[in-house]
């Protein structure tokens, strides 16, 4: 069994979206200094690397990453392949038929920012248009390749907003340079953490 793991390493070299808890693994316990074991703490924004954004993000009153739905987030997943840069709009999705679709991976020129520690404001977003697009025929869980689904600094954040008021699971941060457009298993674990607006998560794929 062959799998792809489409998670971004955590290390001191990921970029961070601005404003948000850059990573850092702190020393408090170590063997070298007499300790009796290596201990570490963890410091990140729950929008670190890879994750999964709940809907409390964006609404008060919304689920928290405890209460994202794990059947929803395993299974039969889509990756497609979308060219432009100016941002994804229903128009990039024109000659796909989604009928069948629940699970869907966009795989764009992002992946192949990851390795630079510098957070590029230019990458690609999806536009409120896409994300109706999506909706209204069915996605559930769509997964981009960079560090936010939105475009860079758009106003009201209307995509994130369509998508997590109509109930579908954003994942973020995906690796998918290595991934061809097909149909893949998906295994994707959020972190249980209670009342958080997003959480860190383990994304691996597997030939379908």
């Amino acid at each position: 069994m062959k799998l792809i793991d489409v998670t971004v390493p955590l290390d001191a070299g990921l970029p961070t979206y601005p404003n948000n808890t850059p990573f850092s693994l702190e020393p408090v316990k170590r063997l070298a200094r007499g300790d009796s074991s290596n201990v570490s703490t963890l410091h990140m924004s729950a929008h670190t690397g890879t994750h999964v954004d709940a809907p409390r993000h964006f609404f008060d009153n919304g689920p928290g990453a405890e209460g994202l739905p794990l059947e929803m987030l395993i299974g039969r997943t889509r990756v497609i392949e979308v060219a432009s840069r100016a941002g994804i709009a229903a128009d990039d999705f024109s000659q796909i038929d989604l009928s069948e679709d629940v699970r869907l991976l966009i795989k764009t020129h992002n992946s192949r920012l990851w390795g630079s520690p510098e957070f590029h404001p230019d990458y690609v977003g999806v536009t409120e248009s896409a994300a109706r697009h999506l909706v209204d025929h069915g996605i559930k869980v769509l997964g981009v390749d960079y560090l936010s689904v939105e475009k860079f600094r758009t106003p009201g954040a209307p995509a994130h907003r369509v998508l997590l008021g109509a109930g579908t699971i954003v994942i973020e941060g995906l690796n998918l340079a290595d991934v061809e457009p097909g149909f893949y298993d998906m295994i994707c674990l959020p972190l249980r953490i209670v009342g958080a607006d997003g959480a860190p998560a383990r994304v691996v794929l597997r030939r379908s």
